[in-house]
């Protein structure tokens, strides 16, 4: 139940019963994410357990004490400034793709080259800073694209991202091991999406985690000779400052901001769609404030040597939704911290089985999908829809990469002629999933306009894809000049004809879904709240 009083006037608790769900439910999420890139850094880039465990965890420690503390402040002061005590934080952690592109597009090619996993390391600390500082500036000029762009194309490309990015691989992990996270995901919605309560009250995400790991042990999955290795491995590690590595990888930054500056782009407008995610649950932020959270954790951890950028979670609705509050992503990044500093990841590896953390990765999924159609005009439910399909193409493409990977090949080496023959659009796929986040942005904004008959704004944002495609930061393999000028040129002509519309004499059928206000000039959407122009 929310409680309203005058602003300044609110008594906030320090934890209720709701942060408990959150906090089991986020901090299982980034516990996940953290083992995952440990396993990456071991396996991948054969990076030396000493380093991984000893330096990069505790670095990527510090990181989330920066993001999940202050988040947590700026909900407790939200909520004094409004009177609520129903204020939601931020949730926080290592960024999942940047997780994976880090490994695989910048670390392991240049230990492939040089046969040396420390200046592999060093490369990823660079492109982690450079991620950091775009952020930075994006914290800037981010409140001004928000103010700026519909709803529908913000949450329907965040929505793309949770569906593509977040909730299709747990869900296929899960059908790995279906007798174990079956159960766990039936808790995990009974919990969280009815208003029933488990025996005892006790938390959602505990509840469902003990019950998958009981399954898993008792079943045989999990194998005890692995928890008495892991435990060997425990360890105090203190973070230290690794300015030596940072500098040396920036000594060779050209061939890293061709990835760096679109998915640091990426970051500052996932974190923008974020925002606005958590204000259209009822949590306006700050956008500038939370994002120079954001990049500044990236430049940190850089510095004391995490190749790895966090970033604000998806799913702050879903934790809303769950109880949680002021304190669950402070306790989130706390702990997990904690756990970073003392080793104890290897041990968390063997005794808990993934089919049972994965489920609530698929509730959130679940949520943020949801959240994007019911918190925008049904009329804008082709804007989400359309702001979607990028990062489903973006997606599509990385499973087929992979698969040819493994079989020892590429989607050129192949030729995009024979891979057509065989019924696959893989071309066309990837030039539709580059830049998949801002490419959802512009296209969802196009669509959004046109709904609304604003023809010069959604001309507006045709030239602005034409602009962004012919330098590689949508619908391109890389940032180069003319790097795709047949897609510039269709949003260009695209663009040239949206110009023409408001010339076009209009007939007395207004058509479907078409608000009064829609039919004035065209205007651009309402501001967001708070953003502008004050930085807090």
């Amino acid at each position: 139940m929310t409680t309203t009083t005058g602003p300044g006037q609110t008594r906030l608790p320090w934890w209720v019963s709701g942060d408990t769900n959150a906090f089991f439910g986020l901090g299982f999420n980034v516990m996940v994410n953290v083992l995952v890139l440990s396993g990456l850094c071991l396996g991948v880039v054969h990076l030396p357990g000493s380093d991984v465990f000893g330096v990069i965890l505790p670095a990527m420690g510090i990181q989330l004490l920066i993001g999940n503390v202050y988040y947590s402040y700026l909900a407790r002061r939200l909520a004094r400034r409004e009177g609520r005590t129903d204020v939601c934080a931020m949730p926080y952690g290592p960024s999942v793709p940047h997780m994976f592109i880090v490994v695989f597009v910048i670390m392991l090619p240049t230990y492939l080259a040089t046969k040396n996993p420390v200046q592999a390391w060093a490369a990823g600390l660079a492109w982690c800073f450079i991620i950091g500082v775009i952020v930075l500036i994006g914290a800037f000029v981010g409140p001004y694209i928000r103010r700026f762009t519909p709803r529908a194309a913000m949450l329907g490309t965040l929505a793309g991202i949770s569906i593509a990015f977040i909730s299709m691989r747990p869900a296929a992990q899960m059908w790995e091991a279906a007798w174990i996270a079956l159960p766990v995901l039936v808790i995990i919605l009974v919990g969280f999406f009815t208003d029933l309560k488990l025996p005892g009250n006790i938390p959602v995400g505990l509840a469902a985690l003990l019950v998958g790991t009981a399954i898993a042990w008792i079943g045989g999955y999990m194998n005890p000779a692995d928890v008495g290795a892991a435990a060997q491995n425990i360890a105090i590690s203190v973070p230290s400052l690794n300015l030596d590595l940072l500098i040396d990888g920036l000594r060779e930054v050209s061939p890293l901001l061709a990835t760096a500056i679109p998915l640091g782009i990426y970051n500052f407008t996932e974190g923008m769609s974020n925002v606005e995610s958590a204000a259209a649950a009822g949590d306006a932020y700050n956008l500038r404030s939370v994002l120079l959270a954001d990049g500044t954790g990236a430049v940190v951890g850089s510095m004391l040597g995490s190749p790895f950028p966090p970033a604000v979670y998806i799913g702050h609705p879903g934790w809303k939704a769950a109880g949680g509050r002021g304190s669950y992503s402070m306790a989130s990044g706390v702990v997990i911290a904690l756990f970073c500093f003392l080793g104890m990841f290897a041990l968390l590896g063997a005794l808990l089985p993934t089919p049972a953390i994965v489920p609530i990765l698929l509730y959130i999924g679940l949520l943020i999908g949801a959240q994007a159609f019911q918190a925008v005009p049904k009329a804008h439910a082709v804007a989400v829809v359309m702001a979607i399909i990028p990062n489903i193409a973006a997606w599509a493409q990385g499973y087929m990469d992979n698969a040819l990977a493994a079989a020892g090949t590429s989607a050129r080496e192949v030729g995009f002629g024979t891979i057509a023959a065989s019924g696959t659009v893989y071309e066309g796929t990837m030039l539709l999933g580059g830049g998949a986040v801002l490419g959802g942005l512009i296209l969802g904004s196009i669509t959004a306009f046109i709904i609304d008959r604003s023809f010069l704004w959604a001309a507006g944002y045709a030239v602005a894809g034409a602009a962004l495609a012919f330098i590689g930061l949508i619908h391109g393999e890389k940032v180069e000049w003319g790097a795709n000028p047949q897609i510039a040129l269709g949003y260009l002509f695209a663009g040239v004809i949206l110009l023409l519309f408001p010339f076009i004499p209009r007939s007395g059928d207004d058509g479907p879904g078409t608000t009064d206000a829609a039919r004035e000039e065209p205007a651009p959407p309402a501001p967001a709240t708070a953003d502008l122009p004050a930085a807090s």
